[in-house]
């Protein structure tokens, strides 16, 4: 646990408090759990909406001349590809090809980009990154993470709330970006439809000075706040992974499954960090992969760390679980021999000495019904 002297603080904590959240320590910051439960959070952002403070993520502003050819350089997706105001997903590895973070890319004019990086990364990152930055000036690298309060707004109904509360908002394609013009202040707020819970979503960015009126303009339109809790369960029912359970310095996003996301074979992609390692590891074959599993038999709620045997051997251990809300089963990701991984491969998962029957199955664990 973090020395409390030094734990974070978003600047809606205050608004988190006044809506009766439950607030625990996240990744060195004191963040909400869960406000009505995680249940009935996660209920809501599949069937009308939520809202997350995700202020404790990082903000990069990227420009310059050299800002292309340097974040290829550093990140496992051809970047070049990005017309101005679309994003991807995109990792950034060390030179063995472990991952450093997963994070979002925008490209947000002709030379800038804007990046969405994880809380508990944002110092490493920035780190990482300014070690690289090249000696003749031609990329510039800003900090700009406590100068955004962040709010993800997420579910079937998330457009029609960001329309009613910003008339005048250009609302963008799934992947895009946008300036929030109905907001002004010392840096440009902007809303991104990405997210991280399979529903359609924004990812709203603004002053910091404006975060507690957005969330509060948010709750006010019913939109239901929402914690770390279910966050969780909903990108899990995704198969999303989460960095520092799934993703580490001790894994390539190759073992991670994310192999879409890293452009080998694109004549296109310059070399990049950790490329070396990945072409290596390819040609050798993978030692493990990332692995979903569904529990058949009732049991306990599936947590990280917990054994996963194969004909009575331990053959890995669970990264992330839980009892997903939607499907009202064990889920949980592990990294298992490849042979192990293959779907309808019957496991067992250990909880507390006993033994639980799981298989191997195929992501997304939760699909959204047929309309």
């Amino acid at each position: 646990m973090s020395d409390p002297t030094t734990l974070k603080h978003t600047p809606l904590e205050a608004a988190h408090v006044a809506c009766g959240a439950r607030m625990v320590e996240f990744g060195g910051w004191f963040m909400p759990v869960q406000y009505s439960g995680i249940m009935d959070e996660h209920k809501a952002v599949r069937s009308t909406s939520g809202v997350f403070d995700i202020s404790h993520m990082g903000e990069v502003l990227v420009e310059g001349a050299g800002a292309l050819a340097w974040l290829e350089s550093l990140l496992t997706n051809r970047v070049g590809k990005l017309a101005v105001s679309r994003g991807q997903y995109t990792l950034m590895l060390d030179e063995k090809g472990g991952v450093i973070d997963d994070l979002i890319i925008y490209r947000t004019g002709e030379t800038t980009y804007f990046l969405v990086i994880n809380g508990a990364c944002r110092d490493i990152d920035l780190a990482w990154m300014r070690s690289r930055l090249p000696a003749d000036g031609s990329v510039v690298l800003k900090d700009l993470g406590n100068d955004y309060a962040a709010v993800a707004l997420q579910g079937p109904d998330s457009e029609k709330i960001l329309r009613q509360l910003y008339p005048s908002c250009e609302v963008p394609k799934r992947n895009g970006i946008a300036t929030l013009s109905d907001v002004s202040g010392p840096v440009p707020a902007l809303v991104a439809r990405t997210g991280y819970t399979g529903e359609d979503g924004f990812e709203l960015f603004v002053p910091t000075v404006d975060g507690i009126a957005l969330w509060e303009h948010l709750i006010a339109a019913g939109v239901k706040p929402c914690g770390l809790g279910c966050r969780d369960t909903l990108r899990l029912e995704m198969g999303y992974p989460l960095n520092g359970s799934d993703l580490s310095g001790e894994r390539t996003p190759l073992e991670a499954g994310l192999g879409k996301f890293v452009s080998l074979d694109d004549p296109s992609k310059t070399d990049f960090s950790g490329r070396t390692a990945l072409e290596a590891q390819r040609s050798t074959g993978l030692p493990s992969l990332l692995t979903p599993l569904k529990m058949t038999v009732q049991g306990p709620p599936l947590r990280a760390h917990y054994p996963v045997l194969s004909a009575d051997v331990a053959v890995g251990e669970t990264c992330s679980g839980a009892l997903s809300p939607s499907l009202g089963e064990g889920i949980a990701m592990a990294y298992l021999p490849p042979a192990l991984s293959v779907p309808g491969t019957g496991v067992e998962i250990e909880v507390r000495g006993r033994r639980y029957a799981a298989t191997v199955v195929k992501l997304p664990f939760y699909k959204k019904p047929a309309q």
